[in-house]
């Protein structure tokens, strides 16, 4: 009988105190403002968005491709942006550390723990989709895939890499030309950032 007591008292005071705060909470967007002859101007930054025409294909062939590049694209695109996000991190951690063994050993510890998250599905990639990555890393860091691997291991694991990539006729050192060779990559890559594909 106490316990159906304590029920009626407490949760109407309880929904009560819900419904208080609820109310008091600002409805409504935190802006930016400047005040110009007494007129208070909101300041709302706008993401840019680059509109494209439809596009044409000339046969069933060419479409096909470029539904393929935008598959490729899709898949490679959210590991390009991730690896901006973790050189970031990573970089910033590098620069707390005091001696080149620490760093040494900090970057071992990070490669490995890439390695056990990703290996699987980066060793997945088709050839294409790595040329793709290689690409985008360059498009999202500003660093072609060699020099980060020269900073963070070193000139002669980059080199050994360089080589590796040779070997199955990639090139760590390609850049990412968004005006010329990358152009219909930079749109696609538009495209979906857009929420367009």
């Amino acid at each position: 009988m106490q316990f159906f007591y304590l029920i009626i008292f407490f949760v109407p005071n309880i929904l009560l105190a819900q419904q208080n705060t609820e109310s008091t909470k600002p409805k409504g967007y935190l802006v930016y403002f400047n005040v110009i002859n007494g007129d208070t101007i909101p300041i709302i930054y706008l993401r840019e968005i680059t509109i494209f025409p439809p596009r044409v294909f000339k046969n069933k062939r060419e479409a096909e491709k470029y539904s393929k590049l935008v598959r490729n694209i899709k898949k490679v695109l959210p590991y390009a942006k991730l690896a901006k996000t973790r050189l970031m991190m990573i970089e910033y951690e590098l620069q707390k550390l005091k001696t080149e063994q620490e760093r040494k050993e900090y970057i071992k510890i990070v490669e490995k723990q890439l390695r056990e998250e990703f290996e699987d599905e980066i060793s997945n990639l088709t050839i294409s989709q790595g040329r793709l990555l290689i690409k985008l890393i360059d498009r999202e860091t500003g660093r072609t895939s060699y020099e980060i691997i020269k900073q963070l291991k070193g000139s002669f694991n980059a080199f050994i890499y360089q080589q590796i990539a040779r070997i199955f006729g990639e090139n760590l050192k390609d850049e990412y030309d968004a005006k010329g060779e990358d152009k219909y990559i930079e749109e696609i890559v538009i495209r979906v950032e857009n929420g367009e594909l």
